[in-house]
């Protein structure tokens, strides 16, 4: 599994959400390398990792966990976008040395995929595609930043993205979150139509002591959407522990 580190000081791992790569977190790295240890995860099969996909989620916070032991990197605010939060939950839980708190965006503790994405993709890659990114953003992001993040997208081959929304449809946390022991901010869209501002709320209601923080204006994609937004709350939040 590819990972990239910069800067230097608290750590904070980053990893991105189903059919994503690490180019997903460029505004995060940019800001945050200034007075942090960034790590860019590329979760197998995906960017510039070589090792092939997976259907369940345990197994991407696994190799997770292996590659921030195997570059010591840890304890680390660990933070995860849509698929990558259900990673970086299951990473807290399995592995709790790692973590030194939590950033869940744009995620949920069940993660119940429409159907006719699973039954899409690997029929017409290309159309069902555009549909999860039409989906995704907001309605006031341009086409312009959508046919940017459209081709990065499509560089996934067909069973890599279906293998990651089998994981995120196999996942559920309902019930289980007191099992996470660390300091967590959740930040949610409020125009998210893939994990409604409601999951967030569930999160932060059920994970001891989690914080909320909601975005105005933004859609699933929030990281990209309304990074400002989202880094100063993700700085506020690593800051106030350091």
């Amino acid at each position: 599994m590819n990972t990239e580190t910069y800067g230097s000081g608290t750590p904070v791992v980053f990893i991105h959400g189903a059919g994503g790569s690490a180019l997903s977190w460029l505004a995060q790295k940019a800001y945050f390398e200034r007075s942090n240890r960034v790590v860019l995860i590329d979760l197998p099969g995906h960017g510039r990792s070589d090792d092939p996909s997976s259907s369940s989620i345990d197994a991407y916070a696994d190799a997770v966990g292996d590659a921030l032991e195997a570059i010591a990197c840890g304890p680390a605010y660990i933070a995860g976008h849509s698929m990558g939060g259900a990673v970086a939950m299951r990473l807290a839980m399995s592995r709790p040395s790692l973590a030194k708190g939590l950033i869940l965006i744009g995620t949920g503790a069940k993660l119940k995929v429409y159907p006719e994405i699973l039954e899409g993709i690997l029929k017409d890659k290309e159309a069902t595609a555009r549909t999860i990114l039409d989906t995704a953003f907001s309605d006031a992001v341009p086409s312009a930043l959508k046919d940017k993040v459209f081709a990065e997208y499509m560089k996934n081959d067909a069973l890599t993205i279906f293998n990651d929304f089998t994981a995120c449809d196999g996942f559920d946390l309902i019930g289980r979150l007191d099992a996470i022991a660390v300091p967590t901010l959740v930040i949610c869209g409020m125009a998210d139509r893939f994990t409604p501002p409601k999951y967030s709320r569930y999160l932060a209601a059920n994970i001891p002591g989690a914080l909320l923080t909601l975005i105005a204006d933004a859609g699933h994609m929030v990281i990209i959407e309304k990074s400002a937004e989202v880094n100063t709350a993700i700085d506020k939040f690593v800051n106030a522990r350091t």
